[in-house]
Formats: C-alpha cells, structure tokens, sequence
C-alpha cells in the first residue's frame, strides 16, 4: 500500500534537513526496525530522490525498492567525515544488522588490505583479502582494489619492494645464483631473490615505504604537482596526463579506513574445529559444542547502557542470531545487574520451547558476570548450559564451580576460540553504542 500523501510531505519536510555531505541513511517502519541502509555522497538529494512527486521505483529503482518505501515510517541518517567512511560503515551495519531490503553485502565480501610481510628477512607487499594472522603491518582497509593495484604499481616503482611470493632468506647463499625477474631490469624491485640487495638497505626501502603510507605524503605529492605543471607548460601534455593519473591514485590513498576502527571479523577467521572438539573436552561436556552465544555489555560513563549478543555456529558467526538490547531495569554502571537483564531477556523465548538452548553461554568478564549470568538463569528456573566467562589481560577462562580460573596458552585453539566470540561481542555492543546510541536502533 502506497504511503499517504500526508506522510510523503512530512519525510520530504525531515529530509530537507538533512546534511548535503556524504553519510548513511535508514529507512524505518512504524516500530523503529531498520528495513533498509544506504550511502550517499551527498545525503539529502540521494535521499530525496526515494521521495519525489510523481516518481515510479518500480521502474526506476525495482519492485522490491518501490515495496520497501511503502512500509517506510521514518527515515534517518548518520553523518560520516568522508565518502569512505561511508562505504565501509554501511558494509559493516549491513553485515551486522541484516535489514530485509539489503540485497547485497550480506555475504562474506569484504574490502582488501595492503599488508606489508613485517616479520620477513625480506618483506613482500601484497594486496589481500587475507591477511595473515600476525608477523604483518596492515592499511586499510581499502574502498576499491582497482585504484589499489595501481597505486601499487607506482610504490614499487618508487620504493622498489617486492611484491612475488619467494620465500627469501638472508643467509641463504644460493640467493648469488637466482636469476631475478624483469622487475629488476626495469628497475622496479631491488631483487633480494638474487641477493642484489642486503637485508639492511632493503629493509631501509621497506621503513621509508611505511613512513611513506603512515605520513600525509605531501613532499611527494609537491614533487609530482610541480612536475606537472612543468610538463604542461612545455606542452608534453601526454607526461602531465601521467602524472595527473599519479597524483589521483596517490590521493586515492587516503580512501581507506583503520585496521583497529573498521574492524572485518570474518577477514581474521580460523579453523575453529579443533578449538570446539578441545573445547568439549575442557567442559566436559557429553554433547558437542556447536552453538555459543557470547554477550557483552557497553555503556558510557554509566549512561546509555546497552547489551549484545553474538552468535557462533560451529565456530562462524551467524549474524541473523545477533541481538542488541537497551537496558530497561538498570540504572548507573552496574554491569552486573545489566547483564542479569539481558540474559533473562535472551532466554524467555527459550524457557517456552520457541527457540533452541545453546550449548555454550560465554560472558565477556570475571567471575562477577559469570556469577550474575547464573544467578539470571537460575532466577527463571532454567535449566543450567554450560557457563564460562572470558577476561580480559589475563584471558583467564572462568568457569562455574571450579575454585581457580582456567590458563590456556596463547596459541591455544580453544583460547582463540573464546576469544573470537568474546570480542565480536565486545566489537558488536561498542559497535552500535558509539556509533547508532543517538539513532534509536535498538531492539526494545
């Protein structure tokens, strides 16, 4: 059913208000669910354009566009400081959130770092989707691979790094004897496979290289410009077209986002199959561990307390299981009395036979939130899942009546295990408590 002329008038009045900067936008039912998430370079005219007299979306956009906009109540927006921040928040809501009219995203793809192979005699530098666990520095991640691989391109042919996968060692005397590839010829890598190069001045390329993408690159982009400019005057209109193209890829440098704020779980995952099997084990536990549902609580300052569920299935996220709630009972900082709220919340549906128990309940915290997530379950009469708690520092493992923590070693696959669920649900709460506390979309 179409929306009312009335209503029309009063979301194009709201979106009149909207910044013309870039940002995301969500579209709202009457109960405040999130059907669908968009960007925008600038915000109010592509919002508008959803909203125009006359306007067919059905032709324009798809059927299934022109359905949402008819259940849409409320349309907000979220203000981002640049176009790629823009991209890689709306990728991640969308992953997180799962709004029904958001076709794509919702899979596994995910944006590309530039990782330079730190913990190498001889670093590569790669374009990845995959970036290994450690041993790595990492930018990104990036907006669009294609600008990506050609900035490479131009970084090697200043810094002259390696980009193949040779495995390179600096005492390796054969090295005298390797035939180095045509990047060599064309001066484009100073070839430590053929040992043209020490480890000490290649690694000096490598240093400059990361000061180089850490800085603002301004001395080289000045460089380039007056080149330019040079160029252009003498009328080799052709070099100052190189060198523009140049100047672009090199300023497409600054379209990425932070490896710690845009954050990519499913990038870092691992093989948790080891991790559940141990995991059993250490419970003791006559069932298998498949399902593990991790929770966390966020506030600030003692305000605004909010809590997260995640949920794992045989060691992977399962999105359509995460669950967010506003804190209705609690007042202040008590995490505690927070977390007892948000357990028993969770587990109603599951006392009435609706949904399945999990066979793991981890808790981001100590003995304190282990304590308080027994106490909620055993205040609705529910039968006991397996209990653990997580924390953080130490990455002590805590679990009901046992007098001491568990230490498991840092390589531990059940340590990771935990860990993982543990801080997707910590990313999860943070996550939509900085970003969307001031939006309202929480479930109530």
């Amino acid at each position: 059913m179409p929306l009312s002329e009335d209503k029309l008038e009063a979301l194009r009045e709201k979106i009149r208000t909207f910044p013309m900067g870039p940002g995301l936008y969500f579209m709202k039912d009457a109960e405040e669910k999130v059907l669908y998430i968009g960007k925008g370079k600038h915000l109010r005219s592509r919002v508008s354009s959803y909203f125009q007299p006359g306007a067919n979306l059905a032709e324009s956009r798809s059927p299934w566009i022109a359905e949402m906009i008819s259940r849409v109540a409320d349309v907000d927006y979220l203000e981002m400081p640049s176009e790629a921040d823009a991209i890689l928040q709306e990728a991640r809501l969308i992953k997180d959130i799962h709004p029904p009219y958001n076709t794509d995203l919702k899979d596994s793809k995910t944006f590309p770092y530039l990782e330079i192979t730190t913990r190498e005699d001889f670093p590569g530098v790669y374009i990845t989707r995959k970036p290994q666990s450690g041993g790595s520095r990492l930018f990104g991640p990036f907006t669009g691979v294609r600008d990506l691989r050609q900035v490479l391109g131009i970084l090697q042919k200043i810094f002259r790094f390696r980009t193949c996968t040779l495995e390179i060692k600096a005492d390796d005397e054969r090295r005298r004897f390797f035939r180095p590839c045509l990047l060599y010829s064309i001066r484009q890598c100073t070839a430590p496979c053929a040992g043209k190069v020490s480890r000490q001045d290649y690694r000096r390329q490598i240093k400059d290289l990361l000061r180089f993408l850490s800085s603002r690159r301004g001395s080289l982009l000045q460089t380039l410009k007056k080149r330019m400019q040079e160029a252009s005057a003498r009328q080799d209109f052709e070099e100052a077209a190189i060198l523009r193209d140049r100047i672009r890829l090199l300023e497409n440098l600054d379209n990425r986002g932070m490896v710690e704020e845009h954050v990519q779980p499913e990038v870092f995952f691992q093989d948790p199959t080891e991790g559940l099997v141990k995991l059993q084990q250490l419970l003791k536990s006559p069932q298998p561990i498949r399902i593990i549902e991790g929770f966390d609580i966020a506030h600030l300052a003692g305000s605004e307390t909010v809590g997260a569920m995640v949920q794992f299935i045989d060691g992977r996220p399962f999105k359509d299981g995460y669950r967010r709630f506003r804190i209705k009972t609690v007042r202040g900082g008590d995490d505690f009395a927070a977390l007892k709220e948000v357990v028993g919340r969770r587990y109603k549906h599951a006392m009435g036979g609706e949904e399945l128990w999990p066979d793991l309940v981890l808790i981001d915290g100590g003995p304190g939130q282990l304590h308080a997530a027994a106490e909620a379950l055993k205040e609705m009469g529910a039968p006991m899942p397996n209990l653990a708690a997580i924390a953080k520092r130490e990455e002590l493992i805590y679990l009901p009546g046992r007098a001491e923590p568990v230490r498991l070693s840092a390589v531990s696959p059940v340590r990771k295990l935990l860990q993982y669920v543990r801080d997707e649900a910590h990313r999860f709460a943070q996550h939509y408590h900085h970003i969307l506390r001031k939006k309202r979309m929480f479930d109530e």
